[in-house]
């Protein structure tokens, strides 16, 4: 199965990704950490590298998805473009793709958790909560089938919540 995270920055996003990859023994690939390997190695800013990171997170992705593996992609995806991405990439590999949206319901609480985060990330700068904000429109019009779990809730009860809805959607 490919599963795959989405949601503004901050919303806790990685959190559930990784506490559902334990719960279900599965890789995570995240596009952030590529973004910043590709600027340690030399790439140069100026370049395509958020492009570029969610590449090379779909080719390890497909690899792992080749030999049987689960796959939690841990990214933004507000373009309908990247949601196409993964939506290919599963029909490609005859696997189930399962999406799940992480949302903080409180904007307050939202942009303290934005403004607060302090990631392990060398040299990857965290946006400002404007840059997050006008993100929010490229999740407008999105319809596919997801689950949409809300960060203001423990995040115990949001990984219940996730299993059970993937543990469904195998075999759909």
């Amino acid at each position: 199965m490919l599963i795959v995270m989405a949601g503004l920055p901050a919303t806790g996003k990685s959190a559930l990704a990784a506490r559902v990859a334990v719960e279900l023994r599965c890789t995570v690939l995240s596009v952030d950490p590529i973004e910043a390997a590709l600027w340690r190695a030399g790439v140069d800013r100026d370049q395509p590298t958020g492009l570029a990171a969610y590449v090379v997170a779909e080719d390890l992705a497909r690899e792992q998805l080749r030999i049987g593996g689960d796959v939690i992609i841990d990214a933004v995806n507000d373009a309908g473009l990247a949601r196409r991405q993964w939506r290919s990439l599963a029909d490609e590999q005859r696997v189930e793709v399962a999406f799940v949206e992480v949302v903080c319901a409180d904007p307050e609480e939202h942009r303290r958790r934005l403004e607060n985060r302090r990631r392990e990330l060398k040299g990857f700068p965290e946006p400002t909560w404007e840059e997050v904000r006008a993100r929010t429109p490229g999740f407008d019009g999105w319809d596919d089938e997801r689950i949409t779990v809300d960060s203001m809730r423990s995040l115990d009860e949001n990984v219940t919540r996730t299993v059970d809805y993937l543990r469904g959607c195998r075999g759909r």
